[in-house]
């Protein structure tokens, strides 16, 4: 067997997609000068790599001469895999193509309470019926749950409302969620503009179900006053805490947006809350917004185009 031929151990290879590239062309071209142009490499350079890979590999690919390069039978050997190595590439390129851009690809979201249930539906459904082939995994998480799923990954982007530390990731204010308190028409509440929280706390309260990021909330901030939130009755939805409000149940606190937009078919009375922290920033958090795929990417800057303009007078 020739010496070119024998087998050695091939442990520790570091060849990359250039080193094939380049052997290709070299052998394609039958010269050295011209295959490292098509390559963009110097003959110097290029020659260094083909040794290298010939280190690597543990044979002799190509035999040199005066009218140019030809291939031992490793280098053909090597040839017909490196391109089809190359093909499967090119393939991959092309079968990927589309993910470049915001027509295809998958986004999975972990988002708050007001967000999944309030602008995000009506967002999505224009977002997805444009781009067909992209597909969205919407999941409602707490604020720390949130952060930490786009820590680890287990999520592109999230969105948070509050005070919740994003160090280390990427954080974009687009909108700020106000919480009002809604009141019965008749109720001793219902002549007051403006209240604070602690004006709320002796009366009993319509709240959202347990898991809810806003329950959560509103529950701690009830408990950083000493006190327990006074809750009659927990549901699933603003529209199902509404209509127990209407019917004289109980009292809520809920989005500015939500309360507004039901109280054109309740009989509602809403008040401002004047604690500071009512007025809550709402962030999109992403680890690196650039090595999203287009289609989250998209996304992003559609929710920083929203704008909600709930009307102050309905």
């Amino acid at each position: 067997m020739d010496k070119e031929t024998l087998p050695r151990p091939l442990t520790g290879m570091h060849f990359d997609f250039t080193d094939l590239r380049l052997f290709v062309s070299v052998a394609q071209a039958q010269n050295l000068t011209k295959g490292a142009k098509r390559t963009f490499l110097s003959p110097a350079a290029a020659s260094t790599r083909l040794k290298n890979l010939e280190e690597q590999l543990g044979s002799r690919l190509m035999y040199r001469g005066r009218r140019g390069v030809s291939l031992s039978p490793a280098g053909h050997k090597l040839l017909h895999h490196a391109q089809l190595i190359l093909r499967q590439i090119q393939r991959l390129k092309s079968d990927f193509a589309d993910y470049a851009d915001d027509a295809v690809g998958h986004i999975r979201i972990f988002a708050n309470t007001t967000a999944v249930t309030e602008f995000l539906p009506e967002l999505l459904a224009r977002f997805l019926a444009s781009r067909p082939q992209v597909t969205v995994d919407l999941q409602e998480r707490l604020n720390q749950a949130i952060v930490r799923g786009i820590r680890d990954d287990s999520a592109d982007l999230g969105i948070v409302a509050g005070p919740i530390s994003t160090s280390g990731l990427q954080a974009f204010h687009f909108t700020t969620d106000r919480l009002i308190v809604a009141t019965p028409a008749k109720h001793p509440l219902a002549s007051r503009c403006t209240l604070a929280f602690t004006d709320t706390i002796i009366y009993e309260h319509i709240g959202l179900h347990e898991s809810s990021t806003l329950h959560t909330f509103v529950r701690d901030q009830a408990e950083r006053q000493g006190q327990l939130l006074p809750l009659r009755i927990q549901v699933r939805s603003f529209e199902a805490m509404c209509r127990l409000i209407e019917a004289g149940v109980g009292i809520g606190i809920l989005p500015e947006t939500a309360a507004r937009r039901h109280k054109k078919t309740m009989k509602l009375h809403l008040a401002d809350l004047t604690d500071a922290w009512a007025a809550r920033e709402r962030r999109i958090v992403v680890r690196d917004l650039d090595s999203l795929p287009g289609c989250c990417r998209a996304l992003v800057r559609e929710l920083l185009a929203y704008h909600p303009c709930p009307d102050p007078h309905a």
